[in-house]
């Protein structure tokens, strides 16, 4: 046979780069043409379209590839120029849309005719492109910068002899539509076949570019294609997300869409002939959804209240601003209206199960009214959920339906095996699925009854190339003439080798009693999938075991006791003073000489040994008890212990650290720690601590000096200590308080009183205070002249009462009987100035209003002469 290709093939004689970036679709037709010397000839078109607003351009030349459909063999690589480019824009989206999105598409075609032998698996053209448009929204993390793969499918005739002479099925719908984010829409894919043959819809893998995706994208790779990286809660049979579906009759995708974003979906259109699919064309679009409303009635196809709730919530999805009224009714089978509500948002509790169907209605008999039903099935008890068995890659894995229902049957099963292969679906009940690569995979069920209900649920599975496989140990011991139970954990069929000395060697828990040290390898075969491990059994016939040395520790101290032997358990007395035990090498908190004994054991074998642990008492330090001392002065330490070393911290307070009776001379109060040492066997120090506490220093204070008249009473007041002593005591009511009184019969130059003031501690300071006596009535002496020159003598012009029990005030007044002056402290004195401003020589008032020690009011006036 004759292996060529004919007609208008163009061979790809030079490489001309030319970057394709950001294209947004792809699809591809072709027209049979008919037969000329055994080879078919084909009339295709491709059209790759762009975003015009993406400010990049479309290929040309494109670069496609002719591949064996059944094998992936090359057939040629072609360059094809650009025919035309068109450009598509949506001028009227409506009156009913609020914030309308920019729409436009540039869309380059490609034509050219091949001329190809039937063969029987048939062919598939391919263009692929460097790179999609960036930030794909259901991709993971929003891929971007991934290439794209199209392609269109010519039939063999192996399944159908006229398989070659097909026209392929071709879409026709408008690329034209406004899709608003979580609003329903409606959007077609349609395609026409000139065949008529029978046409199947449904959502597709999108595939990236070339090999890798997002490399050099000429020439095309050979087929099998990478599909895209799907996000969660997308996938290549749900690229908008559970709530949008498409009709497998009529290519019509409907639903609530997802949030604003891009959107990579892809629709393959199968032909069907004499009920045997012969082709599979494809349309790939990145459709983009913006934040604008459509005042529509928007609802889900359904409510499922198929869970626990037999609750509905009911809320328009459309949010536009042109919705002005609402009127939802609930209708069950009978025809009869259950409940009504005008308002935009509602909830009704049904009170039986059945199929009622839900009636939207807005902006009835105005501007964008429109209305929608939808069905609620409320069926309580329905939950699906599935077993697994076998998780071997390229071994059967086989799935259960473990779907449950409280109200009909279930009746339908809609697999999706997360393999990424294309084929990795079921509509079975209970499927086999063989896994073409390995990981975690998320597979989904979505499960229908006969009521209607239909849920969905995720299980992630681990897909291995060898079933897990767990041994409790891989080496032990034993003694004879003991048995040994080996385990084994995994889901399969065991089986344990050598099979001598082995009870039991077909399950995961056989009983081992070998004479000499044996290695047992177990077998875990999962479905034709297999893992092996292995566990070491050591045979011993006594169990070895030495003991430490006897040792010595200081008392009540945590000794470690330790042996060295082979021994499994380990058992040690007086176990009240052992912390654990069961351990080989445990710790012992010992107060008295203490004879310790182990037992170690290896199954029935026990081997028994002694230490002695000796104690020592620690040596004993009295640091004396805790005294007060004044503030500045010192403290003898007097220590005392029968050891042959000592020494006191901290030091640096202390006449000698290293004798038992420093002086101690601390500032503030402090703890002085005696540690002592002897050569008794215990090598740590025993301590004891004194606290020297240092008083504050003593404020002695016995009042300012003070004056007063004959037979005036006065009250003196002492403070800063507990206790005083007034000397001399002459004229004092009592001279060991802080606040005795005095009174005078005779007039005095000056009495000197001293206080003695003395703290807790019996630590004294002492203050004076000096008391003239007047023969006068009472009085305020003004002086009348003084000299505000800085010197020191005679600078401020300060009133001295006498008798006086308080002044009211004391004012001086210049000549023209401005106020410079006023205080009514006694002795508190003018120093000439006013805001620090000096004031003139010359005369001035001035004026003294007071109460005398009898109660009576007391005032006076006179001049005085300022001199500079």
């Amino acid at each position: 046979m004759k292996k060529s290709v004919v007609g208008c093939l163009l061979l790809l004689v030079q490489i001309f780069i030319a970057r394709a970036d950001h294209i947004t679709g792809g699809e591809m037709h072709y027209t049979f043409t008919g037969i000329t010397n055994g080879m078919y000839n084909y009339q295709v078109t491709a059209k790759l379209f762009m975003d015009c607003y993406s400010n990049r351009r479309l290929p040309d030349p494109a670069y496609f590839g002719i591949f064996n459909k059944g094998t992936g063999a090359l057939i040629t690589n072609i360059s094809i120029p650009m025919a035309h480019q068109d450009r598509l824009t949506l001028s009227n989206p409506g009156p009913c849309i609020t914030n309308p999105p920019s729409v436009c598409y540039d869309i380059g075609f490609y034509d050219f005719t091949v001329s190809l032998p039937p063969v029987a698996e048939g062919y598939v053209i391919v263009i692929q492109v460097v790179y999609r448009v960036q930030g794909i929204s259901n991709l993971v993390n929003g891929y971007g910068n991934i290439g794209a793969t199209y392609t269109g499918e010519i039939p063999g005739n192996g399944a159908v002899a006229s398989g070659p002479e097909n026209n392929s099925a071709r879409f026709n719908s408008d690329d034209m539509v406004v899709i608003c984010a979580n609003n329903s829409f409606s959007y077609s894919f349609a395609a026409v076949d000139k065949d008529n043959d029978q046409l199947r819809y449904s959502f597709t893998n999108a595939y990236v570019g070339g090999a890798g995706g997002g490399g050099v994208n000429f020439p095309p790779s050979a087929p099998p294609y990478i599909p895209v990286p799907y996000g969660s809660n997308y996938g290549p049979g749900a690229p908008l997300g559970g709530n949008v579906k498409i009709n497998s009759s009529t290519g019509v995708i409907t639903g609530i869409a997802p949030g604003e974003g891009i959107y990579v979906v892809t629709v393959q259109v199968e032909e069907i002939r004499n009920g045997v699919v012969i082709a599979t064309q494809r349309k790939d679009l990145q459709i983009r959804i913006t934040t604008c409303t459509v005042a529509s009635a928007s609802m889900p196809p359904d409510y499922m209240l198929c869970k626990n709730s037999q609750t509905i919530e009911l809320a328009n999805l459309s949010t536009s601003p042109l919705i002005t009224s609402t009127t939802w009714e609930l209708i069950n089978n009978k025809g009869v209206t259950v409940f009504n509500s005008n308002s935009p948002v509602t909830s009704y509790t049904f009170s039986d199960t059945g199929v009622y169907t839900v009636k939207l209605v807005i902006n009835r008999n105005q501007q964008c009214s429109d209305s929608t039903i939808s069905q609620a099935y409320v069926f309580p008890g329905f939950k699906p959920d599935f077993n697994v068995n076998g998780i071997c890659f390229k071994k059967p894995t086989q799935f259960f339906d473990a779907t449950v229902t409280s109200y009909g049957s279930v009746n339908s099963w809609d697999w999706n095996f997360d393999d990424g292969t294309g084929n990795d679906f079921s509509l079975q009940p209970s499927p086999t699925y063989t896994y073409q690569s390995m990981g975690i995979k998320n597979v989904r069920l979505i499960a229908t009854n006969t009521k209607g209900c239909r849920d969905t649920t995720y299980k992630n599975i681990s897909i291995v190339d060898k079933p897990p496989l767990s041994l409790a140990f891989r080496d032990t011991l034993i003694c004879i003439p003991d048995a040994l139970q080996l385990q084994a954990m995994g889901n399969g069929v065991f089986s344990w080798t050598p099979g001598t000395a082995i009870v039991n060697g077909n399950t995961a828990t056989p009983t081992v009693n070998p004479a000499t040290t044996t290695t047992y390898t177990v077998q875990l075969d999962d479905n034709g999938c297999l893992n092996r491990d292995s566990v070491q059994v050591r045979v011993v016939d006594h169990v070895t075991l030495l003991v430490m040395n006897d040792t010595t520790i200081c008392q009540g101290d945590t000794a470690h006791l330790h042996v060295q032997s082979d021994g499994l358990r380990y058992n040690w007395t007086p176990a009240n003073q052992v912390l654990n035990a069961t351990v080989a090498n445990p710790d012992v908190v010992t107060r008295v000489n203490t004879i310790y004994q182990v037992t170690a054991s290896i199954g029935s074998c026990i081997a028994t040994e002694q230490v002695q642990v000796i104690t020592v008492p620690y040596p004993v330090a009295i640091a004396g008890s805790d005294t007060t001392i004044c503030f500045d002065t010192r403290a003898q330490l007097q220590g005392n212990t029968e050891a042959n070393r000592w020494v006191w911290l901290p030091s640096p307070t202390l006449s000698n650290r290293n004798v038992l009776d420093p002086v101690a001379s601390p500032k503030e109060a402090t703890a002085y720690v005696l540690s002592v040492y002897d050569n008794k066997g215990c090598p740590k120090p025993g301590f004891d601590t004194i606290v020297v506490s240092v008083l504050p220093d003593i404020k002695p204070f016995a009042g300012k000096d003070t004056a007063v008249v004959v037979n005036q009473l006065l009250q003196l007041q002492a403070s800063g200590g507990k206790t005083y002593q007034w000397v001399p005591a002459i004229n004092l009511s009592n001279p060991t308080i802080a606040n005795p009184t005095a009174m005078y019969a005779a007039p005095s130059a000056g009495i000197i009183y001293k206080v003695l003031v003395y703290n807790e501690a019996g630590c004294v300071d002492s203050a004076y205070i000096k008391v003239k006596v007047f023969q006068t009535v009472p009085t305020v002496f003004v002086p009348n002249a003084f000299t505000p020159n800085g010197d020191g003598k005679n600078d401020l012009l300060r009133p001295i009462a006498v008798g006086i029990a308080h002044i009211d005030y004391f004012e001086v007044f210049n000549r023209w009987g401005q106020l410079v002056f006023r205080t009514s402290t006694n002795e508190h004195g003018w120093d000439g100035t006013i805001a620090g401003k000096l004031q003139p020589s010359g005369t001035y008032v001035w004026m003294v209003k007071a109460v005398d020690y009898t109660g009576a009011p007391y005032v006076q006036r006179g001049t005085l002469v300022l001199v500079r």
